[in-house]
């Protein structure tokens, strides 16, 4: 039998409220996957409602306009879930979930999902907050839309991402190309090349490609509050 902290449901917070065997019990139900660089997970017409499980890797979740313009809604990364939407009304995924890089996951089909919730309450809860936060999120980036603050949208993307330190400075690293993180900012690649100028010009950043050095947090924290 495997190890509770061998588990890609164990590093998971959906699944952290669970003892050790359960977390064993629900890995029993999860089907691994391996994606790879620009595989397509999920999208319209891709089959039965299911839950996966971001293990190693990113995912990016995107809608495809009339146009076919793409417009990224947001990015997965380890620990988190996508598929939930899809989960919880049994309907077919709407948006289109592609992987950026070399992945795992772990999937879980509707029937076996449901059935976990029953005998287990916490996943549901859990699962409802973080829904509830992406909503929050949603709201805040609609918000900011409306308003029409790029440079505050900007800020609280570059304080939302895992920090790192590089030089004895706390530093971001972009797990997207430029013109992706314009389409999730609802801003253009020119608007967004020009506000990390402004940002870099005034200290608070500096750019060296994708990694992203944090000089003055303080300011980008205030910077984001004002969205």
């Amino acid at each position: 039998m495997p190890q509770s902290q061998d588990l890609c449901v164990a590093r998971v917070p959906l699944f952290q409220g669970l003892s050790p065997a359960e977390q064993v019990q629900v890995a029993g139900l999860a089907r691994p996957v391996q994606v790879v660089r620009d595989q397509q997970v999920s999208g319209p017409g891709t089959g039965n409602a299911q839950l996966m499980v971001v293990h190693t890797g990113a995912i990016k979740v995107a809608r495809i306009d009339a146009e076919g313009r793409e417009q990224i809604l947001r990015v997965v990364r380890p620990g988190d879930f996508l598929g939930e939407s899809a989960f919880l009304t049994g309907r077919p995924p709407e948006h289109f979930a592609t992987s950026l890089g070399p992945g795992s996951m772990c999937v879980f089909r509707h029937r076996d999902l449901d059935r976990l919730m029953r005998e287990f309450p916490s996943i549901g809860f859990r699962m409802l907050r973080t829904v509830s936060g992406r909503l929050a999120d949603t709201e805040h980036r609609l918000a900011s839309v409306i308003s029409g603050d790029v440079s505050s949208r900007l800020a609280a993307y570059l304080l939302s991402l895992p920090a790192i330190t590089d030089a004895d400075r706390m530093a971001v690293k972009l797990p997207l190309p430029k013109k992706d993180i314009a389409s999730l900012l609802d801003t253009t690649p020119e608007s967004l090349s020009r506000q990390l100028r402004r940002l870099q010009d005034s200290g608070v950043i500096m750019v060296d490609q994708e990694l992203i050095r944090l000089l003055d947090p303080d300011a980008l924290t205030e910077l984001a509050a004002t969205g």
